[in-house]
């Protein structure tokens, strides 16, 4: 897929809770997917979907750099241009949901 000229923030978390723990997935933390205000999340099985930023993080754990390269390059194959970051910037956050 051809890569996008946007470069997405997306923040690396790797799951805690009992059922998922271990499974890395992305948050996209300043892309706001309903007007509920979740943003917009992947991970390998599922794929693309929508997540309480807060609880999210709550119940997971920063992905390390070898964590969270295959779902990088996953991402990357679909066409994101990736900008990894570390939380959330809630005025961008606002920015986007206002633009809802």
């Amino acid at each position: 897929m051809k890569k996008d000229n946007y470069k997405t923030d997306m923040v690396f978390r790797v799951s805690k809770r009992k059922y998922l723990k271990g499974e890395v997935f992305a948050l996209f933390p300043h892309e706001v997917a309903d007007l509920k205000g979740n943003v917009t999340c992947y991970q390998h099985l599922g794929q693309h979907s929508s997540a309480d930023y807060q609880y999210s993080m709550s119940k997971s754990r920063k992905a390390t750099e070898e964590e969270l390269k295959p779902l990088k390059i996953e991402l990357e194959s679909l066409g994101y241009d990736v900008n990894v970051i570390s939380k959330q910037n809630y005025d961008k956050y606002l920015s986007s949901y206002n633009s809802k």
